[in-house]
């Protein structure tokens, strides 16, 4: 079990002072210089790995949620915060040649090495490409399904019972904790180089992560201003849950982490 305690005197009050993000919301992006990433990558990819530069971002972000800022691993439920015991990352994926979106949850995202995480998606993403599966997907096929107005009251009992009350229905398709730890997306597959996106009122995500399109810029290395690959990722928070402490934590983490990305060749240490 784990011995982190969240429930600080502030983020008791503070669910009680904040709805769910509605006006509890917090934005911050940071430049990232990916030129030798993609250069790893490319590697990795020469040596038959079948990676995109989204996987080893996303491997470094669970790994920062398990050991350096837990306080992203949480939710509120009925005016307390609830540690999750694993980093679960929700991965948007555009499926119906880019019609519509879906998702992809990756269990336990820490503990994976990049081989083991390029075998998990090469297993599973083709077939949500062409269809929608997982508890989330069932939830909002059942929803769309569902004629209006009962549709809007279902959303509303869900988002009191399942959301806020942290209780599961057993005829539901999904809990409380369906959409696991953060949703990451890429949006710059369409075009878009940098977007500050919702946090999903039906889910008990606190932050979501969005990676823009990478771009050939000037930029000064050691006194010289040369062109690098940049990329810019932003990050939507639910101020209940964590401060803008807590994202930059994380954003110094992973421009620590992109320096060295032979560590994901291992497992997390931690």
């Amino acid at each position: 079990m784990s011995t982190f305690d969240p429930n600080t005197p502030w983020r008791l009050v503070s669910t009680a002072i904040y709805r769910k993000p509605v006006d509890a919301r917090i934005f911050g992006s940071v430049e990232l210089d990916v030129t030798d990433l993609e250069q790893w990558v490319l590697q990795k990819r020469e040596e038959g790995l079948k990676i995109t530069l989204m996987f080893p971002l996303i491997l470094m972000t669970a790994r920062a949620l398990k050991t350096e800022v837990p306080e992203l691993n949480c939710y509120v439920r009925r005016g307390h915060l609830v540690h999750r015991e694993t980093v679960d990352i929700v991965i948007s994926v555009l499926m119906n040649r880019g019609r519509e979106m879906t998702s992809l949850r990756l269990p336990r995202a820490d503990t994976l090495t990049i081989q083991q995480m390029a075998e998990w998606m090469s297993e599973n993403l083709q077939a949500h490409r062409t269809a929608d599966h997982g508890a989330a997907a069932k939830q909002k096929n059942w929803l769309a399904k569902t004629p209006w107005p009962f549709r809007n009251w279902l959303i509303r009992a869900w988002r009191k019972v399942i959301v806020e009350w942290g209780l599961r229905i057993p005829f539901m398709p999904a809990g409380p904790d369906s959409f696991g730890s953060l949703i990451f997306s890429n949006i710059g597959s369409i075009g878009l180089d940098v977007g500050y996106p919702a946090l999903l009122p039906v889910s008990n995500v606190p932050l979501v992560l969005v990676m823009g399109r990478v771009q050939t810029k000037p930029a000064v290395v050691d006194g010289q201003i040369v062109p690098r690959r940049l990329l810019n990722l932003s990050a939507t928070l639910d101020h209940r849950v964590v401060d803008a402490q807590q994202g930059g934590k994380l954003f110094r983490y992973l421009k620590r982490a992109i320096r060295n990305p032979d560590q994901l060749v291992q497992k997390n240490p931690a």
